[in-house]
C-alpha cells in the first residue's frame, strides 16, 4: 500500500448544522452521516465534519481548544472563470473573503476564503496541472 496518501480529512466545527448548511449551499451532498459527524465523498477520499468538542475528546485532548486556519484546503479549476464562479458561490453561502481571486506569482490564479469555522479554502486555476473532466488532477508525482 502506498504510504504517501490521505484518505480522510476531518474538520472540527463549532456547529454541525451550520457547517452542513454552508457546504450544502456550495452544492455538496453528504455521503453518510452518523450522530455528530457527516462525511462527503471526494472521489477516492472523504471529508468529515465533526464537532470540535467531540473531536478533541476523540483525539485524547478533551478540554483542548482546537485551532483552525493553519492549513489550506484547495480546489483547482480548469480556468479562471471556474474559480470566479465557485468563489462567488462560497461568498453567497456566507464564506469570509480572505483574498479575492487574482493572478499570482507562480503563474496561476487563486483566491482564499474561510468557512464559518475558519477553515481556509483556496480556489485556484493552475495552468501547469491538467485536470480530467470530473476535476481530478492528472499529474503524477515522480517516484523519489
Amino acid at each position: 500500500m502506498k504510504s504517501q496518501r490521505v484518505t480522510l480529512i476531518t474538520l472540527g466545527v463549532a456547529d454541525l448544522d451550520r457547517a452542513k448548511a454552508f457546504y450544502a449551499a456550495l452544492g455538496w451532498h453528504p455521503e453518510e452521516a452518523t450522530e455528530g459527524v457527516v462525511f462527503y465523498d471526494l472521489g477516492g477520499m472523504k471529508l468529515g465534519l465533526f464537532g470540535l468538542g467531540p473531536l478533541a475528546k476523540d483525539q485524547g485532548r478533551a478540554g483542548t481548544a482546537l485551532g483552525t486556519g493553519a492549513m489550506t484546503l484547495a480546489q483547482n479549476f480548469p480556468d479562471r472563470a471556474g474559480v470566479d464562479a465557485a468563489f462567488a458561490q462560497a461568498e453567497a453561502a456566507g464564506a469570509t473573503v480572505l483574498k479575492r481571486p487574482e493572478a499570482v506569482f507562480w503563474g496561476g490564479y487563486s483566491g482564499y476564503y474561510a468557512d464559518p469555522d475558519g477553515h481556509v479554502w483556496e480556489l485556484a486555476h493552475n495552468p501547469f496541472w491538467p485536470m480530467d473532466a470530473d476535476g481530478t488532477l492528472t499529474t503524477a508525482a515522480p517516484d523519489v
